[in-house]
């Protein structure tokens, strides 16, 4: 499995940015309060105090810590199966989920486990995303 992480400038930066917004949304709630806005104002505030602390707490992990979060995880197709492939193959495919044979009939859609459009028993490609399908 390959994984891709952030560097850890950008994360500093981003956890700079964020005390930035911890301090806007203290001064927007405390002028909201002091103006008599509706509540509504002063709630918007502390949600974004409580999102900006959030982010500020993921990225100073990720900028000082020694093993940061990944952004993604790619693998092989040998490391590790997708589940939606399997869930499609064993629904739509030639056999059920226990293993049994299903009959077809020479009209019967099967889906792209990429998109979801209907293909026909003869496709080799999805004709919606163009992708090689597995069955």
């Amino acid at each position: 499995m390959k994984n891709i992480k952030p560097g850890r400038g950008p994360s500093g930066l981003n956890a700079m940015g964020s005390r930035f917004g911890i301090v806007f949304a203290i001064f927007w709630t405390i002028a909201a309060v002091s103006m008599g806005a509706p509540i509504f104002f002063a709630g918007f505030g502390v949600i974004i105090i409580i999102m900006s602390i959030v982010q500020f707490v993921y990225h100073y992990k990720n900028a000082t810590g020694k093993n940061r979060y990944s952004e993604f995880e790619i693998t092989d197709e040998g490391e590790e199966t997708d589940p939606l492939n399997e869930y499609v193959r064993q629904r739509y495919g030639d056999t059920y989920a226990d293993g049994t044979p299903r009959e077809t009939s020479s009209g019967e859609n099967r889906f792209c486990p990429y998109c979801g459009a209907k293909t026909g028993e003869d496709f080799e490609y999805c004709p919606k995303c163009g992708k090689k399908l597995p069955f």
